[in-house]
């Protein structure tokens, strides 16, 4: 039976382990050939770990790991000695996090054999690497995670600060550390300024949006054919549908991250996690539930995450204090890069798969109602259901069911825009085209949903009447650029009621009888 290395960020434990391994053996000796100094931004489980481990057997000369893989003729297999440091588990979390450096140093000190005398973890570090220098040669140094102790406080600001403090004072020896490093790697999911490591080291190579290194972690659809071609022929005899079909849909749900080139990589982990469990599911996202993303979302009223513009800067670090939640959302794999205009210098940002869009947009509608996500789902379904038979009696029993769990007070203080956000994660969530705000000549109406047969324009009042809010359709004429579809164009006005915190009032009327009756 074959065996699928979810989990597995050992290099040596893959290959002697029999675990299937996609070789990036080529791109990896690029790096060895183009350069010294690396970082590298990947979300989680795209095989950041690996890669470096994968880096250290390379440098520890360990050339039988890497039998009939593309590098095994290519490298000199001239061996290093390695620091390997992996913040992920150091044990900050219970020791705090100086101390845990400290000890990592003294392992490494141990490992060595050198003796250090310094005190500090910064003086402490500086004299580890100098004296595996002299003993020993040039250093290898990697270092995973390097973000994690930032990240993991990033919801509590004084800890996140107290350790960037920390990381700063340890980064900040690699400055002059040039002559006993032979080759430095370091990876991490966000791109943090005043740590030392961007700032003061100007030849640290970037390497998240390079169009060559972007396969390095992650798998092409050239590899997905290669490596899985009877994974995919079982799982589509399993599902019985075709092997272009399942090859379809796996695309669908895992393939669109895409790192500054126009390839686009799968999620590792997800693929990983289908052909072993044979079954599309969410794998990736129940690794890790963003809950302060989410949180931050909710309090900025971002519900609409696609199609977002972006210039080059947004990629760049920023600070603790001064986080951007777009940015953010793209360096944590919630989005990527559809597009780059070079005329304008723009990026377009959008989801990059339906696994990340259908579960996000699952949190967001729990955290918009203040409800646990999944309780969504059910009733989502129905309202789909109620659109697409033109059941409005129904639609809007549902929708004041959608609205019953939000705290009165929240829902007069934010009003109409929790009508927008509501309705439009609701219907995009279950799959159904959604427009929200879309302009027209006249002005923007609120949203537009398109089912097989129907396109709804719907407009949203608080304590205004159904007949006004029907006028302002026609009046605006929202419904205009929608005619001539091979649709029913129906314009539903709903009045909300900040006393009930329900539907008042509701009156929908095809919208060309609607142009008639003005």
């Amino acid at each position: 039976m074959r065996k699928y290395p979810i989990g597995i960020q050992d290099f040596r434990e893959l290959r002697l382990g029999d675990y299937l391994y996609i070789d990036k053996t080529a791109v990896i000796f690029k790096l060895l050939e183009q350069g010294k100094y690396y970082f590298l931004s990947r979300p989680r489980r795209f095989g950041k770990s690996l890669l470096l481990s994968t880096l250290k057997y390379l440098f520890l000369g360990k050339k039988e790991l890497f039998a009939g893989l593309w590098i095994e003729h290519k490298h000199n297999w001239q061996e290093h000695p390695v620091i390997h440091l992996s913040f992920s588990s150091i044990g900050y979390k219970d020791l705090g996090l100086d101390i845990a450096i400290d000890l990592e140093i003294n392992r490494f000190a141990s490992q060595f054999d050198v003796q250090l005398e310094e005190k500090g973890i910064a003086r402490k570090f500086r004299e580890l690497i100098e004296k595996i220098f002299h003993k020993k040669g040039q250093v290898v140094l990697l270092i995973d995670e390097y973000d994690k102790p930032l990240v993991d406080y990033i919801d509590r600001p004084e800890e996140a600060e107290q350790n960037r403090e920390i990381l700063k004072i340890f980064y900040s020896v690699l400055k002059d550390a040039d002559p006993h490093l032979r080759f430095f790697l370091i990876t991490g999911v966000s791109k943090f300024s005043k740590v030392s490591l961007f700032s003061d080291l100007n030849n640290l190579d970037d390497l998240t949006l390079v169009p060559t290194f972007g396969s390095i972690a992650g798998y092409t659809q050239e590899e997905i054919d290669q490596y899985f071609q009877e994974d995919l022929k079982t799982l589509s005899e399993q599902e019985g549908t075709s092997i272009q079909d399942m090859r379809n849909r796996i695309k669908d749900w895992y393939n669109g991250y895409s790192w500054g080139n126009d390839e686009r990589i799968y999620n590792p982990f997800s693929v990983l996690s289908l052909f072993r469990h044979k079954r599309i599911a969410n794998y990736w996202w129940e690794t890790g539930t963003p809950t302060f993303l989410v949180k931050k979302l909710r309090e900025a009223y971002y519900f609409d995450l696609n199609e977002m513009e972006a210039g080059k800067v947004l990629f760049e670090s920023f600070t603790l204090d001064n986080m951007n939640l777009i940015s953010l959302l793209f360096q944590t794999g919630y989005l990527t890069i559809k597009s780059y205009s070079p005329e304008e210098r723009l990026y377009l940002l959008d989801y990059p798969n339906l696994e990340v869009k259908d579960t996000m947009q699952q949190h967001l509608l729990g955290a918009f109602r203040h409800t646990h996500q999944v309780e969504s789902l059910p009733l989502l379904v129905k309202i789909k259901r109620a659109l697409e038979k033109e059941d409005l009696d129904r639609f809007i029993e549902l929708i004041d069911l959608l609205f019953s769990t939000i705290p009165h007070q929240i829902f007069l203080q934010k009003q109409e825009a929790f009508f927008h956000a509501i309705l439009h994660l609701s219907f995009s969530g279950i799959g159904m085209i959604v427009q929200s705000e879309v302009s027209t000549s006249k002005g923007r109406v609120d949203s537009v949903v398109h089912t097989k047969n129907h396109i709804y324009v719907m407009e949203f009042k608080l304590d205004a009447s159904a007949d006004s809010v029907l006028a302002q359709i026609r009046d605006k004429r929202y419904g205009s650029p929608f005619l001539n579809q091979e649709k029913e164009v129906i314009a539903l006005g709903i009045n909300f009621s900040s006393a009930n915190k329900s539907v008042e009032e509701w009156r929908s009327v095809s919208y060309e009888s609607l142009l008639v009756e003005g």
